[in-house]
């Protein structure tokens, strides 16, 4: 059974960074994609960022282009999210997300596209 284990979130003002790691493990992975996603109270999960397997392809939601990066420790299942520039709309649950796939360079920005789920961390912005 795959585990999915988050860490690194926190509080952090207005402006402020934070980095999350996620890393993969128990399972049975060939060509495994990654992601993150985020809840925030009342709304629903929504995507945030996606790495592939190989190739460095990298997919973001708009509202955090130019501020968040996603990258992937080579052939391995671990993923980090660099958060710069933190705003209080930032604030969630960030959970980290998994699925096997036939394609390595393909990227995933569905909530339904993944099977492997973590269990959240949370970041919180203050303004």
């Amino acid at each position: 059974q795959v585990r999915l284990v988050e860490s690194g979130g926190g509080l952090v003002p207005t402006g402020g960074s934070l980095r999350l790691s996620c890393a993969a493990s128990g399972g049975t992975f060939q060509i495994y994609a990654m992601g993150w996603f985020r809840q925030a109270p009342g709304k629903e999960r929504e995507f945030v960022a996606a790495v592939s397997q190989s190739e460095g392809r990298t997919d973001y939601a708009d509202s955090v282009k130019g501020r968040f990066t996603i990258s992937r420790e080579k052939a391995k299942n671990t993923i980090s999210l660099q958060m710069n520039s933190l705003k209080p709309e930032d604030t969630a649950v960030y959970y980290c997300a998994g699925r096997n796939t036939y394609y390595s360079g393909r990227v995933y920005s569905g909530t339904t596209d993944y099977k492997d789920w973590g269990q959240g961390t949370q970041v919180t912005v203050s303004s």
